[in-house]
């Protein structure tokens, strides 16, 4: 099997389908729907969890790759394996990018395990091979990268605006979003709180 490229894809506001009402479907829509998708759910039988999900369109029928036309992609996530092999092979008939759950030899991506800090999303995946050891690997990072991570990014977000706008020289400017970035200032933002990172980092800035 070759070896996947990694990548984040913008699915915002476009067409996303996944083929299959269950429990796993559901997992699937709940994170396409949080990343802006379009979602369209085709499946003759739904589950109380999809069925209440607001904003998404659901097709109650059994699949038909007419539902594939204008997807960015599509998940198979259905307990049968012909029904997932024909959207795998509809999608790539029309060279739209799929994932057939629990079956890499089938996708043309694949789903990896992901820890969530506000903007910091990081990654893990083994191609595949062991979807355990990824599940694994995602829960000792988790206790590494705390939530402090996301106080701090939004902290970086907002003085970096600032400094964008009341820095005008390029070199000071760009010393200054450097320094933002080394482990002292987090290591305030996870110790002391925010608004000590932020009085720290006007000092930087505007020394």
């Amino acid at each position: 099997m070759s070896k996947f490229y990694p990548i984040h894809l913008d699915v915002k506001d476009k067409k996303c389908v996944i083929v299959g009402g269950g429990k796993v479907a559901y997992r699937k829509v709940c994170s396409l729907k949080e990343a802006g998708a379009e979602v369209v759910v085709v499946s003759p039988e739904i589950c109380p969890e999809i069925a209440d999900k607001k904003g998404i369109a659901l097709i109650k029928k059994n699949y038909d790759e007419t539902v594939l036309d204008g997807a960015l992609l599509v998940i198979a996530a259905t307990d049968n394996e012909a029904v997932n092999k024909k959207a795998a092979l509809d999608a790539g008939k029309r060279n739209i990018i799929v994932n057939v759950v629990d079956h890499p030899e089938l996708c043309s991506f694949i789903v990896p395990s992901t820890i969530n800090r506000g903007d910091l999303c990081i990654s893990i995946s083994t191609g595949g091979a062991s979807p355990a050891v990824s599940k694994s690997v995602r829960e000792e990072l988790e206790d590494v990268f705390g939530t402090e991570y996301e106080e701090y990014l939004n902290l970086l977000t907002k003085m970096r605006s600032i400094a964008m706008s009341d820095i005008k020289d390029s070199a000071i400017r760009r010393k200054a979003l450097q320094r933002l970035a080394e482990k002292d200032i987090l290591d305030i933002v996870k110790n002391k709180g925010v608004k000590e990172a932020e009085a720290k980092i006007r000092e930087i800035m505007f020394e």
